[in-house]
């Protein structure tokens, strides 16, 4: 779903005449240990690729994640000064807080998953879902917070998310905005500029 985000707000603005502006914007980015987030779609990707092949590591992938949550918090709170992290970081808390009161797991309505076809479904009931999802039952903690919002046609992706990604996708969107079409130079200064 953070895909949608960044997707819909390059879109936007492009239209809203930001290009230029945007990869200037860009370029001139400073965020804190910046390095963190690459590395941590990395560790992601490894996470998904080694669990198909490892029992042990598909076994203890609910604290992987929740490593890997706890250390995009930290990553987004020290960059909470530019224009939209802060949601973006309630976003990703609202995720992990569900996944972490739930065995490191995301709960998803069985309803709601009805939008990815049956195949999906009787794969959720059966406990076959892939990576970190489980269904949604009785016992579920917050399951307000679960994946229960599905997306279909005339959306272009079927799927279903959960009210932390619609947080976190609008705060996406608000800084990729505002870097492309605002001119206010803050937006780019680090975070230590004091003023006199």
């Amino acid at each position: 779903m953070v895909y949608d985000g960044i997707l819909l707000g390059l879109i936007v603005g492009f239209f809203r005449g930001g290009l230029k502006h945007g990869l200037n914007q860009f370029a001139a980015l400073k965020l804190r240990s910046g390095w963190i987030f690459p590395v941590l779609l990395l560790i992601q990707f490894f996470i998904f690729y080694l669990q198909e092949r490892f029992e042990w590591v598909a076994s203890i992938n609910g604290y992987l994640f929740a490593a890997v949550y706890i250390t995009g918090l930290a990553f987004l709170w020290l960059n909470r000064h530019h224009t939209g992290f802060m949601l973006i970081w309630i976003g990703v808390f609202l995720n992990f807080a569900v996944m972490a009161v739930n065995g490191g797991r995301m709960p998803v309505s069985v309803e709601a998953s009805a939008v990815l076809g049956p195949y999906y479904v009787d794969m959720l009931r059966e406990g076959g879902a892939i990576s970190k999802h489980f269904m949604m039952d009785a016992s579920t903690h917050l399951p307000f917070l679960g994946d229960i919002i599905p997306l279909s046609s005339p959306y272009p992706r079927t799927q279903v998310i959960s009210i932390g990604d619609v947080v976190m996708n609008v705060g996406i969107f608000l800084f990729i905005q505002y870097m492309m079409v605002s001119r206010d130079k803050k937006a780019v200064q680090p975070a230590k500029t004091h003023q006199a």
